[in-house]
């Protein structure tokens, strides 16, 4: 094979490979050899075919697959020899009208890795900003669930349901005296004024007793979710099964043992075991943004413009997709129009620091254990049916592509734990308040690195101020929910559509990195496939990393 290197301009490569004749029949000699014993022709005895005829029986596709399999050796060697790191796979073409029994010119285009100045990791000063998860917050916490989860009595014979009671019934909702689909259940516990229902329909159901057959009028909104409904009158028959009081007191050890927990103390224990991983998550945030800060100030060199290009037009596509929720979408559009070059900026970061973060875990040995990859396997099997679990497990062993997303978080977290190792640290106590000030005060996100044969999405970088980040509901809150599970099809109140954030995204470039990985190991690395979220969304989730 004779090479010739075409074009060398910046991390851009090109190179003419030519595969002469007398290689590709060598291949097909090989391959004729190989199936010979196999192929089965009349009047011969099996395996005794002469490799002529089976040349002229087959010789077009043999043909074929030499080709294709003198070109990949030939790419492989082109790498090995060049010492040669792609960023993304080799774009390969067949030059002119190629025959059997031809030499074959072959075109390969690719970019390159940069070469990795080495971190400086060792004087890296961080201040870890902490909040106690005191006895206050956690008492609001304890009384909210059980605000939320509000338990209630029989209600004595002959009670009027009031305000606050919790109505049981069955019910049938039509409209011009037709059921329509939907609004028929049994067994429906609504609290009179929570507002869960349509308007009017609560309303009408104080003074109601248990045993009480009624009709009520109501109008659903016309907003309502169903197109059919919208705006329209409608009856619902309804039959009270029962009413119940709300039970005196606050949470104690009866309302913990609700929940199926032994006490009201072991109830407390996990809001507080919550509250401290949430603010140990927002306090890891913050850290890791200040150490991707001094990263990023520290360190600048070329990145491949097709890495940045995929990373920008998968974030630019999700921003296109939220901008398409808000409420005037072509103001939207518009506005992240005006702010483009910034999203590109953020791209190239984004690649950057993950080929920085790729370089310190490689150089640092820092890898995801067998062990701990059959955990994440198994983690992620538990969202599919038993039916569709084993199936996905054998997806991931047999695509490196799908094996590098699951790694990737694990992976960065490794390198980033290895960074505050070595870091310089100094702890400053804060209000909760103050630490999510600092953390919305900060543009951007967190990048995301995966191992060393990745390919995917992170979450670090910055660029705008982060969107408050939620507070997590207790643990036994999320068991307690749906009092009333069978009120699915009841006449809901429609819930108001969450406005999603059109400001600048960024996501990580953890596929960086494993391109990277995938390079050092002589392979070329696939495109990156990534889920980048918008940027506001990105630093919230990078905290809890």
């Amino acid at each position: 094979m004779q090479t010739v290197e075409t074009l060398n301009e910046g991390l851009k490569r090109a190179y003419t490979l030519t595969i002469t004749a007398a290689d590709i029949d060598a291949k097909v000699d090989a391959e004729v050899k190989r199936v010979a014993p196999t192929v089965k022709m009349p009047g011969f005895r099996p395996g005794k075919v002469p490799a002529n005829l089976i040349r002229k029986m087959h010789g077009e596709a043999l043909s074929q697959d030499a080709l294709n399999s003198s070109i990949q050796d030939g790419i492989q060697t082109l790498i090995a020899e060049q010492k040669l790191r792609p960023a993304t796979a080799p774009q390969v073409s067949l030059e002119g009208d190629y025959a059997p029994g031809k030499d074959a010119a072959v075109t390969v285009s690719l970019e390159v890795l940069p070469d990795v100045p080495a971190p400086a990791i060792d004087d890296i000063k961080l201040e870890r900003l902490t909040v106690p998860a005191d006895e206050a917050v956690v008492d609001q916490q304890l009384e909210q669930l059980a605000s939320n989860n509000k338990r209630h009595n029989d209600a004595e014979e002959g009670h009027e349901a009031a305000t606050g009671d919790l109505v049981v019934m069955d019910f049938v909702g039509k409209v011009d005296g037709v059921a329509f689909d939907g609004g028929t259940g049994e067994g429906m516990a609504i609290e009179i004024g929570s507002g869960r229902l349509i308007p009017g329909f609560e309303d009408q159901l104080v003074g109601v007793k248990k045993g009480d057959e009624k009709t009520i009028n109501v109008t659903f909104p016309d907003d309502y979710q169903a197109e059919n409904l919208k705006g329209k009158a409608a009856t619902f028959d309804l039959k009270i099964t029962d009413v119940k009081v709300p039970a005196e007191g606050g949470p104690d050890d009866e309302f913990a043992k609700s929940l199926g927990l032994e006490s009201l103390e072991q109830l407390r224990g996990l809001i507080k075991g919550q509250v401290e991983q949430e603010l140990n998550g927002l306090t890891r945030t913050h850290m890791k943004r200040k150490l991707l800060d001094q990263l990023a100030a520290g360190h600048d060199f070329d990145v491949p413009p097709s890495m940045v290009e995929a990373e920008f037009d998968q974030i630019w596509a999700q921003l296109q997709h939220e901008a398409g929720h808000e409420a005037d979408p072509e103001a939207a559009r518009a506005e992240l129009e005006a702010e483009r070059d910034d999203y590109r900026q953020i791209a190239v970061r984004r690649v950057r620091l993950g080929l920085l973060l790729s370089e310190i875990g490689q150089k640092n040995g820092i890898e995801v254990s067998q062990q701990e990859m059959q955990r994440l396997i198994m983690q992620a099997a538990q969202q599919y049916g038993p039916e569709d679990r084993q199936r996905f497990i054998q997806y991931v062993q047999q695509e490196p592509m799908a094996a590098a997303q699951l790694r990737a978080p694990l992976y960065e977290d490794k390198v980033v734990d290895f960074l505050f190792g070595k870091a310089e640290i100094t702890d400053r106590e804060v209000t909760r308040e103050e630490l999510e000030a600092a953390i919305e005060s900060e543009e951007g996100a967190v990048p995301h690195v995966h191992g060393p044969d990745c390919n995917h999405d992170h979450e670090h970088d910055h660029a705008k101020p982060v969107k408050k980040a939620a507070k997590a509901k207790p643990a036994a809150e999320a068991s307690a929910e749906g009092e009333a599970a069978t009120d699915a099809e009841a006449p809901k109140k429609k819930a108001p559509a969450k406005k999603a954030p059109a400001k600048k995204a960024e996501a990580a470039p953890a596929e960086t990195a494993d391109a990277a990985a995938d390079a050092a190991e002589g392979e070329a690395a696939p495109a990156p496939a990534k889920k980048p979220r918008a940027k506001k969304k990105v630093e919230t989730e990078a905290s809890e990393g």
